[in-house]
């Protein structure tokens, strides 16, 4: 095969795995791997170097910092943090501010959206407490975390990746804080930005009002009696449930004087018991009709009413590339595997007028669920769904907190001194946390974001075939073609720019992967320096302001925020271009373009 004719392979599956990152019609994870897979059959990318990229420092180092990360999160010292927010005014600029510089320094440290799932609880509850509209805080929010992660070597993905980018190319790997000077103040600008006018910017949605305004239950519960001569006497509650097509969940059972939130499924139903059931008027006619039960009322029944001490009632949002994202509840079988009965389901603020059992669930939805308190955790950490509701905090003995913080400290600062590479420094910490008993080895496997090291892993061999056949040198060609009346700053800008644009339509990570090596040559084919413009792609990458789409922290808040698509750039568009202006004289000053 001509050198050519592999690089317009490398260029024909580049595109088409663009075009399916952005219509996210498949998982970006299968996407990457199936790209992988076109580069490898071609003879591209030899075959005994096709899964190298799971090998990578860069992959090993985002596989441990998410470990840490959460063993970080399990200390507790974010939970204080976060108590303390708790207790600020009413006034909207201060709790932007508040929340937005809190996510900003926790993100800078550890996962982003482990930073902002610990914060959304309490931007919910702040909302409803002062009256403000959610969709005023949680934009915000999302947006700190990105800004955060531009400050540290760990604070997201493509920062690890160029910087391991950087060592193979001859130099050696940037340094914990080298990404501090201009990252941090891009971050304390773009902080000041949202928190003083950007959250002006944003339309008031209706969004996590309330819980009543989301999930109108009430018209749909009612109380049904277990008639003598009825056919379900004798059947168990999973009996009933399927006994009808109906949108039909059996909430509670009234028994006597007992009363029994979510019942067992195999709870055999006895004459005189009061079935507390969700369904539509349809469904519950039909049921009426089938089972020979009778109507006896409706009246007080909320989603309030139907826990206990044992059975709770929680809201959750479904996390992007969750188990639970693009299936329906009937498929999913939540009553009998989790244990979950699904009572509601709001997608952008606004409540759901469908069946819910055939609705298909997607990322930002949120669901309000009955099951068992104890269980409850567990079910959403399987399913992918983030709680809304504040949790108790995990603070323990002050030990534990010095504990966590202590030996992320100590990575930290091994990284920083060069003492150990990152990679081992973080795997280190990381197993110290799981035989301290910090972390447990499910937490371990939980915490790492599969689809994520899958991308990363597929994504960088491709990245190596795109500079081995010559591609990232020919469209460092065209870059350079298009300024040559231009100075060097404004090239700067267009690879600044162009992998913002490119980060807000697929993976941060992967925008990283594809930009460094064109960056690469760009500084090559103007005899700068490397480094300016292997900083302005760790920066453009970090900056998905402009889409729900471009990063999870986004789609997390579309739901709860009650957002909608064009919501983001109204905000996200005057701080992208507040981020070039600050980043391009500062990247100038710090990392010139003068090659070393």
């Amino acid at each position: 095969m001509t050198p050519q004719a592999a690089q317009w392979i490398v260029f024909g599956t580049l595109a088409a795995a663009l075009v399916l990152f952005a219509s996210g019609r498949w998982r970006y994870d299968v996407v990457a791997l199936l790209a992988l897979m076109v580069v490898a059959l071609a003879g591209i990318v030899p075959s005994g170097e096709v899964f190298s990229g799971f090998g990578h420092p860069a992959v090993v180092t985002v596989a441990a910092v998410l470990v840490v990360s959460r063993g970080l999160q399990n200390s507790g010292v974010v939970d204080v943090i976060a108590a303390r927010l708790g207790r600020l005014g009413n006034r909207p600029v201060g709790q932007v501010l508040a929340l937005v510089a809190t996510v900003t320094v926790a993100s800078a440290f550890m996962n982003n959206v482990g930073a902002l799932a610990l914060l959304l609880p309490v931007a919910i509850r702040m909302a409803r407490k002062s009256g403000t509209p959610a969709s005023v805080l949680l934009m915000p929010l999302a947006f700190g975390s990105l800004l955060g992660g531009l400050t540290t070597l760990i604070g997201t993905p493509p920062n690890i990746i160029i910087a391991t980018f950087r060592a193979q190319n001859g130099a050696g790997p940037f340094g914990m804080f080298d990404f501090t000077p201009v990252g941090g103040a891009v971050a304390l600008v773009g902080v000041l930005f949202v928190s003083l006018v950007g959250w002006r910017l944003i339309p008031q949605r209706k969004g996590q009002a309330s819980r009543e305004d989301l999930f109108d239950i009430e018209g749909y519960m009612s109380e049904l009696r277990v008639r003598d001569d009825a056919k379900v006497a004798g059947q168990t509650v999973r009996e009933v449930e399927t006994s009808t097509e109906g949108d039909v969940v059996i909430v509670g059972l009234i028994r006597g004087e007992r009363r029994l939130p979510a019942p067992s499924g195999f709870e055999v139903l006895r004459a005189g018991d009061v079935l507390v059931v969700k369904a539509d008027p349809e469904a519950l006619k039909t049921l009426v009709e089938a089972c020979g039960l009778e109507l006896v009322g409706s009246k007080g029944l909320d989603a309030d009413s139907l826990g206990s001490d044992e059975v709770s009632v929680v809201e959750a949002v479904v996390a992007q590339n969750a188990a639970i994202d693009g299936k329906t509840p009937r498929g999913l079988n939540l009553r009998w595997r989790y244990g979950l009965n699904l009572l509601g389901l709001s997608r952008q603020g606004e409540g759901n007028q469908q069946r819910l059992k055939s609705i298909r669930i997607q990322a930002g939805d949120i669901l309000l669920l009955q099951g068992r308190t104890d269980a409850i955790p567990d079910a959403l950490t399987a399913l992918g769904l983030l709680p809304l509701a504040e949790r108790g905090l995990r603070l323990g003995p002050p030990r534990r907190i010095l504990h966590g913080v202590g030996l992320f400290g100590a990575a930290l600062a091994a990284a920083a001194s060069g003492l150990l590479p990152v990679q081992i420094a973080f795997v280190a910490a990381a197993l110290l946390m799981v035989l301290t008993g910090l972390l447990s080895l499910r937490e371990v496997y939980e915490s790492i974001d599969g689809p994520i090291i899958i991308l990363l892993g597929a994504m960088i061999p491709i990245g190596r075939a795109l500079e081995a056949t010559g591609g990232a040198r020919t469209i460092a060609s065209g870059l350079l073609a298009l300024g040559t009346s231009l100075p060097p700053v404004a090239t700067l800008a267009l690879v600044l720019i162009g992998t913002m644009f490119l980060s807000d339509v697929i993976n941060n990570a992967a925008a990283a992967v594809l930009m460094a090596p064109i960056a690469v040559n760009v500084a090559a084919g103007l005899g700068a320096s490397a480094d300016p413009f292997l900083m302005a792609v760790a920066i453009g990458a970090s900056c998905a302001f402009l889409t729900p789409i471009g990063h999870q922290s986004n789609t997390l808040v579309m739901g709860p925020g009650g957002y909608r698509f064009g919501d983001y750039w109204r905000m996200g568009l005057p701080l992208e271009a507040l981020i070039v202006a600050v980043a391009l004289p500062l990247l100038l000053w710090v990392w010139p373009l003068a090659a070393r």
